[in-house]
């Protein structure tokens, strides 16, 4: 069994696969002429939910053009995994009784990295028929700055630059020997294009974050309109192009949800078995954990606010995605960030390192975690939880404690979760903090303030044995290590030792 658009002709050798019902090569021709759809971000929850459920609608017909997806964080996900199998991808979904359903993914209608392919974005982004530009790059993906509030020096560079020279220079790259994708920060070159594009057409679009962060439409849109601002006042860009930027282009917020561990070996083993080749996961030079299949549990949320100047795709009819108001997208990523998951896979992540876990399950197993995560849940989450109205929080909160993370079959680690843990904190934590100070009662906590510690002591990489361990990647590690001070492993620390990184509102919000 060959994962490419020759190798599902054979539906016989695939029985058991849910295969695309629609004709691959017609939206890929409607792909190339009317792009509608453009993504960064081609890692494994885009494919996970993204593409499936892109695909759910090109079978029924409320789709006729695929996902343009794009890579700007190398180009191994597009050169190295999308493109050998034609940009088709096996999708596992790891149900909570050991059964899994299984599906090949064909929604892509083409794929691109900014290293090689520039001029093709460019073009897509001018296209009056594109409606949105989504992104699952990550919090610091939108950053500007570092944990200390210093400007990137990219970034520094490109406010000093101007749209059409960054255009101008990620095409010669693109032509040329120097395929330097980081020569220019992200929001820069998307600021830029966008700018093009109401140039040459002024039709409007939508930037939508699709990250796991808070207030991620906001994000995106002080990125965008801060980097913009600078080339006003520079007078390189017009007052029109910054009121086409202000007023026809939206910044949708969203909320997502849906655990999507890095490939399993027990997957791989199993697609092994049913024939497939060439499905062996590998990392990338920058660290993503990616294969020709994807693996992630049942259960997914996508909460977006309704506001596509430009029309949207019918997502609303695929399964787990709602389109509302922004405030019922806050209050429902408040739930979910704040109280119902986040902080608990936090919590866990910490612990787990310290304790030589490798399994979020198994963590479900230890009595001590398990009990920090139910009662910090409901003695300091619960009481001051956002009910969005939409989801339950009660019925969100059991699913994950009695379903999602106890799910033996869910390959996922405390070490992915613990990845960028400084940059969650703030949300995860910070939130909480400022709603108990705000009821009086911040000072009866118990399990949140001890988190807070466990991650204290997680810095210094020494586990609960006394071995060090590598923390997992996080921008902010050294910054927070260096606050940290001469505070080491067998001593007791003092206030006045760790109040330098416990007053840094960088880390905790407040």
């Amino acid at each position: 069994m060959v994962l490419n658009r020759n190798g599902i002709k054979d539906r016989n050798a695939w029985k058991g696969y849910r295969l695309p019902e629609f004709d691959i090569e017609k939206m890929r021709e409607k792909t190339r002429k009317s792009p509608k759809w453009l993504h960064f971000g081609s890692g494994n929850i885009f494919r996970a939910f993204l593409c499936s459920a892109a695909q759910s609608l090109l079978d029924s017909g409320d789709m006729e053009e695929g996902i343009v997806a794009a890579e700007s964080h190398g180009t191994e996900i597009i050169t190295e995994c999308y493109r050998p199998h034609d940009d088709l991808c096996v999708n596992v979904t790891l149900n909570y009784n050991g059964t899994t359903d299984k599906e090949v993914l064909a929604s892509v209608g083409e794929s691109l990295t900014t290293e090689y392919d520039f001029d093709r974005i460019a073009e897509i982004f001018c296209e009056p028929s594109l409606q949105m530009v989504s992104f699952t790059i990550t919090e610091k993906g939108y950053a500007l700055t570092d944990a200390k509030g210093n400007e990137f020096p990219t970034v520094t560079a490109d406010k000093a630059s101007s749209p059409e020279d960054i255009i101008a220079d990620m095409k010669r790259r693109a032509a040329g020997p120097d395929h330097s994708v980081t020569a220019h920060h992200l929001m820069a070159v998307i600021a830029s294009l966008t700018i093009l594009r109401g140039r040459k057409s002024g039709t409007p679009l939508a930037l939508v974050s699709m990250d796991n962060c808070s207030h991620n439409g906001e994000k995106i849109e002080k990125a965008v309109i801060g980097i913009a601002q600078n080339w006003l006042k520079a007078g390189k860009i017009e007052e029109s192009d910054m009121k086409y930027l202000t007023e026809k282009v939206s910044y949708p917020w969203s909320m997502i949800d849906k655990i999507t561990p890095r490939p399993d070996a027990k997957v791989e083993e199993e697609l092994a078995k049913d024939g497939i080749e060439d499905i062996r996961p590998f990392v990338t030079p920058n660290g993503t954990y990616i294969a020709a299949f994807v693996n992630a549990e049942r259960p997914q949320y996508l909460i977006v606010e309704d506001d596509f100047p430009n029309g949207r795709p019918a997502l609303d009819k695929a399964r787990g995605v709602i389109f509302t108001d922004r405030d019922t997208v806050n209050k429902t990523e408040r739930m979910k960030v704040c109280t119902c998951l986040n902080p608990l896979h936090t919590a866990l992540a910490i612990f787990g390192c310290l304790l030589g876990h490798t399994s979020i399950a198994a963590e479900m197993k230890d009595d001590e975690l398990r009990t920090l995560i139910e009662k910090m849940s409901a003695k300091e989450g619960m009481p001051v939880v956002e009910n969005p109205g939409i989801i339950d929080p009660v019925q969100f909160l059991n699913e994950c404690l009695k379903e999602r993370f106890p799910n033996p079959f869910m390959p996922d680690t405390p070490q992915r979760i613990a990845t960028d843990t400084s940059q969650k904190l703030p949300i995860r934590y910070g939130e909480n903090f400022k709603a108990h100070i705000a009821k009086g009662d911040v000072k009866e906590l118990v399990y949140m303030p001890l988190v807070i510690a466990g991650w204290l002591r997680y810095l210094l990489g020494i586990d609960d044995e006394g071995k060090d361990f590598e923390p997992s990647s996080d921008p902010m590690l050294a910054t927070a290590r260096e606050l940290l001070g001469n505070v080491s492993f067998g001593r007791s620390a003092s206030e006045s030792e760790l109040e330098p990184i416990l007053r840094n509102e960088t880390f905790f919000g407040t």
